[in-house]
């Protein structure tokens, strides 16, 4: 562990050597801080939306209207986090300036786009309890097989919420 500003933190999990603006799917899991249920609840193992719930779907489904280069696949809001598949896709232009040649959005600043406009949102609301961890999980989907998997996961998750939502490894702060 090293030390920012004083404090203590945990390094990052990205890979040193992976240029996060790649051409490329990411599943990213973004938690509220301190875990704090913000976002609703699950009843009959169906995830129901509160308002500020609502706030997080308008903004995660609002991600592409901001970066046309990013395509959502599988996500799913829970009470105190969300799981999504992002992709960076640069669009193919035909004419003289294809766009393969725009610098493409890191996943770092797609992520941090959507918490800020959520937490705007949240305080505009009288969320003023709302915040985010600081930072994220997110992982490089490697292979078909693997994006099934995260699938699932991501379909599953309200059904296995009363089982998973105290286990200690599932709370954990980045």
């Amino acid at each position: 562990m090293t030390k920012y500003k004083g404090k203590y933190r945990i390094e990052s999990t990205r890979l040193k050597e992976w240029d996060y603006s790649n051409p490329w799917w990411y599943y990213a899991t973004i938690n509220t801080k301190h875990h704090h249920q913000h976002f609703g609840n699950i009843e009959n193992n169906k995830m129901n939306l509160n308002e500020l719930g609502i706030i997080v779907q308008k903004c995660w489904n609002d991600i592409p209207n901001h970066f046309p280069e990013v395509e959502l696949d599988y996500s799913v809001i829970m009470p105190n986090h969300i799981h999504g598949i992002i992709i960076i896709n640069p669009t193919v232009e035909t004419g003289h300036a294809p766009s393969l040649q725009k610098h493409l959005p890191s996943l770092s600043n797609i992520i941090g786009s959507f918490k800020s406009a959520v937490t705007k949102s949240a305080y505009e609301k009288g969320y003023s309890s709302f915040a985010w961890q600081p930072r994220f999980y997110d992982r490089i989907v490697r292979n078909e097989k693997e994006l099934a998997s995260i699938r699932i996961y991501i379909e599953l998750n309200p059904l296995k919420w009363e089982l998973e939502k105290d286990k200690l490894e599932n709370i954990f702060e980045l």
